[in-house]
């Protein structure tokens, strides 16, 4: 049996008002609400459309990296009879370890008719077995359709027809102090609504790659991920994904993902079986923050402004420096929509794909300057950037400029860009590297690589011999592992 923790938050809440000897206030009656907000018609609309997921991954048998004892193991078997072989040289050894079998529960939001399911990559990812329950009580085997990491978000998808649908709202038009209800299945406790207010928008936590949160004092609690925040009007204006909380339970704030965001990556995931990320090739923050920090070291600056995005880094063949965005500029606007804050940068970028213009507003030596923008993709282009295949692979790439091809005298090649989690990192391959071939054949687009990622990995021998070289000049050769992913 599934034990469960109770919290319970008690206490009065106080409203202590000070008037100053026979002087009262005058309130002007327009700006004062003429009753409560009703909230049940956004309730009853959002119930029958948020749904309680459970997951499943099975237990499985891993291979994991053990670290030996470097003095060797002195009751370690030497012939194997129990197993495993002794190793008396340290070193990192191979081992099979048995996995655990996982339950969890999750919520998700019916979005169309036909049973597409908006939820958190962290509710589904890795399951073997997802079932979704309707509130009622009406139960459908889920398949995943897409994720997102960047976003955390996942569509996933039932068989059904007529389901009841949330209408989706613009979370643009939302404003700080305006009434919304979190509606999920907290402590697999299903069908629960809770409300607050839009406490602020608009967020970045640092917990996913591209974020802007919509922040609320809703109780948000474990099982609320995924699940609706719901407007007043009964419309979907942010997928809740998590809590700050100093107790691990709602004491703090819920963070839901805007629906701004939310569009964008359901179409993706739809149209192309991926998300279309654009880039506009800067680093930066915000004006406030930049400004604190040289205040810290003693200096009083003058950017021109007290709001917007200093530009930190220009990338050179990025799309800002086209548009010719200079270190020390200030960003002011996108689109001709006002930014105070990086988060707004990214929540407006994320909505875009590559090859997308854009207008950009910014400061350079205080004046003002305005230059249209073409976005870019992670390999410095605007095609669409099919990554199902190299998904396994982990890592972003970028064609070679002809600088890199005078210096390093090679013709054609691959620059992996970025490393994350996947075979590449597994095999050693770090950031800089340029890939020339894989499995003898020449790699000179994405296109090549995809074309030989796909080959290998359903072939006998899911393997991807790769050679190339680093910037410095030194040819090196991997073995690319496929397998297991």
């Amino acid at each position: 049996m599934k034990k469960y923790s109770q919290y319970f938050v008690g206490g009065l809440c106080a409203l202590a008002v000070a008037f100053s000897a026979g002087t009262f206030m005058k309130v002007n009656a327009a700006t004062v609400p003429a009753q409560p907000v009703d909230l049940t018609y956004a309730a009853e609309k959002a119930l029958p459309a948020v749904v309680h997921i459970r997951y499943v991954q099975n237990s499985k048998v891993k291979t994991v990296d053990v670290q030996s004892d470097p003095f060797g193991d002195f009751f370690a078997d030497p012939f194997g009879f129990f197993g495993n072989p002794g190793q008396g040289n340290g070193g990192t050894q191979k081992r099979q370890v048995q996995t655990p079998k996982r339950e969890a529960t999750g919520s998700g939001v019916i979005i169309s008719a036909d049973g597409y399911i908006v939820t958190n990559n962290h509710v589904v990812e890795g399951a073997d077995q997802l079932t979704v329950t309707l509130n009622d009580n009406r139960e459908f085997s889920a398949r995943i359709v897409g994720t997102d990491k960047n976003t955390d978000l996942a569509l996933i998808k039932i068989d059904g027809r007529n389901l009841p649908t949330l209408p989706i709202g613009d979370s643009d038009k939302l404003k700080v102090g305006e009434w919304v209800l979190a509606v999920g299945n907290p402590f697999n406790f299903t069908s629960t609504v809770t409300a607050g207010i839009v406490s602020a928008k608009a967020r970045s936590l640092g917990a996913n790659g591209v974020e802007s949160f919509i922040q609320t004092d809703a109780a948000i609690n474990q099982g609320n991920s995924g699940g609706a925040l719901v407007n007043t009007s009964g419309e979907l204006v942010g997928i809740n994904a998590m809590l700050y909380s100093q107790t691990g339970s709602y004491s703090g704030y819920g963070f839901a993902i805007p629906t701004t965001i939310m569009n964008k990556v359901v179409a993706d995931i739809k149209q192309y079986g991926n998300v279309q990320r654009a880039f506009l090739g800067i680093q930066g923050q915000d004006v406030r923050i930049y400004l604190d920090q040289q205040k810290d070291q003693g200096k009083e600056l003058d950017l021109g402004t007290n709001e917007g995005i200093y530009v930190a880094k220009v990338d050179d063949d990025g799309a800002g420096a086209a548009a010719g965005l200079k270190a020390g500029d200030v960003i002011t606007a996108l689109d001709g929509k006002r930014l105070k804050k990086m988060a707004e940068l990214q929540e407006h970028i994320a909505s875009k794909r590559p090859g997308d213009k854009m207008s950009i507003t910014y400061l350079h030596n205080k004046k003002q300057n305005t230059s249209t923008v073409t976005l870019k993709n992670a390999q410095g282009n605007t095609q669409v950037v099919k990554t199902a295949d190299l998904d396994i692979l982990g890592a972003n790439f970028k064609e070679v400029s002809a600088a890199q091809k005078n210096q390093l005298g090679i013709t054609h090649g691959l620059e992996v860009i970025k490393v994350n989690a996947g075979a590449l990192k597994e095999a050693g391959i770090a950031k800089g590297f340029i890939i020339q071939k894989a499995n003898d054949q020449p790699i000179k687009t994405l296109d090549e690589l995809q074309k030989a990622v796909k080959e290998a990995s359903t072939s006998k021998d899911p393997v991807l011999y790769i050679q190339g070289v680093y910037p410095t000049g030194k040819k090196a050769y991997f073995a690319v592992v496929l397998s297991g992913n």
